[in-house]
């Protein structure tokens, strides 16, 4: 992948030098876990001074509105080149980066002590793209994990944002790997084994489209080892705080869920659209179909496309409000 230039904009409130990070004399410039120099690669320095890597799509014409993109666990925001494509075509500015631990960013891998860190790290850069486009209309879309995060980022700052959009959202722990009988276990390990392994993500529960499972496969960003019991809790301790969140949330919503989903339970999009307090919002369900939606079946991924771009026209048009479940035919 090639190493995109780090630019002033990217780099938050950190001393600057020519756009590059000044670094304490005598020490080393800070590399990627790849072992590229960040000097070389988009960035901001988040709270705890690691280097997040970031990804910006800058549209042709004039600006017309933000979107932060949320990935999800064990993979990183160049995954979203193909829908951040399109929302350049309608003019927004997109921007994302990779999680602490994940993707070309700092950090031990599928490794957090507290999941709001990833909450911060996402409103530390939605202030910096604020100040740079002051004004503009602001959105979210988040997948899987990412969707968790966004469900807080919002509850945090919820006159922030003028929609969101999520794809497959963490919102409920899976029943068949979060029983209470291994809930208890899962605690109980973190305080002696917190480093073990719960097993890895398997790549054909991402899609059904095996070219995209392929790419999933073997693309070395993603991270493909096994989950550690300290971020399984993590994951946990997310839902927890989700929970909590959704009778407060009023965020225009745009939602999608496969009803094969293994990895997010598609109950969680339910229980959302029945306790949130949005005037707007609407879930599209796609019968038959996996995780990854924007990765799916192309008559999938091309219909997902479809609804979020007319979602995001009527948002920025301002016109009509929803409140509906649709089922989408993926057959």
């Amino acid at each position: 992948m090639q190493a995109e230039k780090a630019s002033p904009e990217a780099l938050g409130d950190t001393d600057t030098a020519g756009g590059t990070p000044m670094m304490p004399e005598g020490s080393a410039p800070a590399v990627s876990p790849q072992g590229v120099l960040y000097a070389e690669l988009t960035h901001y320095i988040n709270a705890d001074g690691q280097h997040i890597f970031s990804r910006y799509w800058k549209p042709s014409g004039s600006p017309r509105a933000l979107m932060f993109i949320v990935h999800g666990a064990g993979e990183h925001c160049c995954r979203y080149d193909d829908l951040a494509q399109i929302l350049t075509a309608l003019n927004f500015v997109v921007f994302s980066h990779d999680h602490v631990g994940h993707g070309q960013s700092e950090g031990e891998r599928m490794t957090v002590p507290d999941f709001h860190i990833f909450v911060r790290d996402v409103i530390q850069h939605l202030d910096l793209m604020k100040k740079q486009y002051p004004g503009l209309p602001l959105f979210m879309c988040g997948h899987s994990m990412g969707g968790a995060i966004a469900i807080l980022t919002a509850d945090e700052r919820p006159d922030d944002f003028s929609g969101l959009i999520l794809i497959s959202p963490l919102v409920l722990p899976n029943p068949q790997s979060a029983t209470s009988f291994k809930v208890f276990a899962a605690k109980m390990l973190n305080y002696v084994l917190p480093n073990l392994s719960l097993g890895s993500i398997d790549p054909n529960f991402v899609s059904r489209n095996k070219k995209e499972v392929e790419a999933y496969t073997s693309d070395p960003l993603v991270y493909h080892g096994g989950m550690k019991v300290s971020f399984g809790v993590q994951l946990l301790n997310a839902t927890s705080r989700v929970e909590k969140a959704l009778p407060h949330f009023k965020v225009p919503l745009l939602l999608f869920h496969g009803t094969l989903d293994k990895l997010c339970d598609i109950r969680g999009s339910h229980v959302m659209m029945d306790t949130i307090q949005s005037e707007e919002k609407t879930l599209k369900v796609y019968e038959g179909a996996f995780h990854a939606l924007h990765k799916e079946l192309p008559e999938v991924t091309s219909n997902v496309f479809q609804e979020i771009e007319g979602w995001l026209q009527q948002r920025l048009g301002g016109t009509g409000s929803s409140n509906m479940v649709q089922q989408a035919s993926s057959t």
